[in-house]
């Protein structure tokens, strides 16, 4: 297990901003899968031939505005579950003041790379991922 998350720093295009002067919500989605594809870098720089992955589900809660600045965004990355072909990223879209303004989730499907099927995630990169757990990470419990 981690004990903190991975900050991986993404930074802004002035091209992201819409007609309101603030990031526009759509490219929150492009920020976390940039994110996701540094983590997996960064966490499984030998990345098995025979693994691969597909986004099977996607959940992002709005937190505060994005101002567009040319100071790089972080988004703070870890596993936070772990299951038989699957596995949960917990994402924070933190700007460079320090507020949090996007919470994601995203769900993981390993697949069979020649039939497109859910495979069991292999030992190797699932050991990976338990390193990266963070217990507790994850969306806000909504009432």
């Amino acid at each position: 297990m981690a004990d903190e998350y991975l900050e991986v720093p993404i930074q802004l295009r002035f091209g992201d901003m819409d007609i309101n002067n603030h990031i526009n919500n759509v490219q929150f989605a492009r920020i976390f899968e940039e994110s996701r594809v540094r983590s997996f870098a960064t966490w499984l720089p030998e990345r098995p031939k025979d693994f691969s992955l597909l986004v099977a589900r996607q959940d992002i809660v709005f937190t505060a505005v994005l101002e567009y600045s040319l100071d790089p965004v972080t988004v703070r990355a870890c596993v936070s579950r772990i299951g038989t072909t699957s596995f949960t990223l917990s994402l924070t879209l933190v700007d460079p003041a320090g507020t949090t303004c996007a919470v994601a989730e995203t769900t993981m499907v390993s697949v069979d790379p020649a039939t497109g099927r859910p495979t069991p995630v292999p030992d190797a990169v699932r050991s990976i991922l338990e390193s990266q757990l963070v217990v507790g990470a994850g969306l806000p419990v909504r009432s």
